[in-house]
């Protein structure tokens, strides 16, 4: 069974963080900045802890995974903002 997982990261080296970025895309969708929704098997989820924890320092770097739930039966996204609107991001996301 699935569920699902926003996961978000404060990188503090441009090298790791465009690294954690492109590991990251593996495994779910791109939502905001260094925000990720997944939906991950348990297996996927220590796939995906395993392949972060060799990334990052970790006395500097944080990766937080929030549990959403099952991934099936829940609806629909919905994601609402307030301030700018939430815009689905397909493209490439370029960190200098």
């Amino acid at each position: 069974m699935r569920n699902s997982y926003l996961v978000s990261y404060d990188i503090a080296d441009d090298k790791r963080l465009r690294r954690v970025f492109q590991t990251m895309r593996e495994y779910g969708d791109h939502l905001q900045y260094s925000v990720f929704e997944c939906q991950l098997t348990p297996s996927d989820l220590v796939k995906l802890k395993h392949a972060l924890g060799g990334l990052i320092n970790h006395a500097e770097d944080q990766v937080l995974f929030v549990d959403l739930g099952p991934a099936t039966g829940r609806g629909e996204r919905v994601i609402t903002a307030l301030g700018k609107p939430y815009t689905n991001v397909d493209g490439p996301c370029y960190i200098a």
